[in-house]
């Protein structure tokens, strides 16, 4: 059985939509849908509350998507969680199939799945990745990873199609697939990061923990992308760019860590406007360094790893 776990923040109709594709696939697979509303501000929760199988969790406030997802876990005893968000609509066999894969006994071990995520091209979206490392995530913020050639040396798989099923180090946490005994034995999400990196931890301590991550291309889902985050773009690159740098001092060398701080602080926020310049994306270049000045404002409370703080 699966628990569903959506935590929705100003979805709007996107999470009536997530939920009813939920339900209309199940095939008895479902144990509940478990929704934390973060403090939503529009009517978006109103329009499920009351639905057989769905079970609403206001938390009054804005806590940040692991602290919400944790929350969700919580409340249910599923022995598997899929933790699903609310921008994604669930298509044939997105519940069956990675329940099935979990469920196979030479598969005890693995304890993540993700599924292809199609954008609304009806395209295969790119989504799993490797773990971060220090020449990845400079790569990243040098831009080095938009360079033809060069497009593998970030951390997204963007050189494979996505079009076949294999091991990977992690899946997108749009959906997220979990045997609860991993997420448990892993201690659940890291609730200092608020947004963003969040997934990759859990991944890569699951791996510690002697779980693996599978991608599984037999079944789908569609994915807008950026979710309820689009609405705050400056916003979202700063719980990125917090997340990296929790995410470094978490699992990286010290001396990697600060090296990762000095490009991300002084050199990222002028190659990020050289690519937008690039492009064109006059209104990128302002989201980059409201973004920045609101990173440079938190450095302090990141270092400190107050990861919930907001500028």
């Amino acid at each position: 059985m699966i628990d569903i776990v959506t935590v929705n923040w100003n979805a709007g109709l996107q999470l009536k939509e997530c939920i009813n594709s939920a339900l209309s696939h199940n095939k008895g697979e479902l144990s509940r849908i478990i929704v934390v509303d973060n403090g939503s501000t529009d009517d978006s929760v109103a329009a499920v509350e009351g639905l057989s199988c769905v079970e609403v969790i206001h938390t009054g406030e804005n806590l940040g998507f692991a602290a919400a997802c944790n929350i969700g876990a919580q409340a249910g005893s599923a022995p598997y969680i899929l933790f699903l968000n609310p921008d994604t609509r669930l298509e044939e066999g997105a519940l069956s199939v990675p329940l099935a894969f979990m469920e196979q006994p030479e598969n005890a071990k693995v304890g993540i799945c993700g599924i292809q995520l199609i954008d609304e091209h009806d395209k295969v979206s790119r989504t799993c990745a490797r773990f971060p490392t220090l020449r990845r995530l400079v790569s990243s913020a040098l831009g080095m990873d938009k360079v033809p050639g060069l497009y593998g040396s970030g951390m997204r798989m963007c050189n494979w199609d996505h079009k076949d099923t294999r091991k990977v180090d992690q899946v997108m946490g749009a959906f997220f697939f979990v045997r609860r005994e991993a997420f448990e034995a892993c201690g659940g999400f890291d609730e200092r990061f608020f947004v963003y990196f969040e997934e990759v931890d859990v991944a890569n301590r699951s791996k510690s923990a002697g779980f693996d991550s599978w991608y599984l291309a037999e079944a789908r889902a569609f994915h807008a992308g950026g979710g309820t985050s689009r609405q705050v773009k400056a916003h979202r690159l700063f719980y990125s760019l917090r997340g990296r740098i929790l995410y470094a001092f978490k699992h990286f060398p010290r001396w990697q860590a600060w090296t990762l701080v000095a490009v991300t602080n002084l050199l990222e926020p002028f190659t990020r406007s050289i690519w937008c310049l690039l492009r064109g994306d006059f209104v990128g270049i302002k989201h980059t360094w409201a973004a920045y000045r609101m990173l440079w404002r938190s450095m302090g409370h990141i270092l400190q790893g107050e990861g919930r703080y907001n500028p």
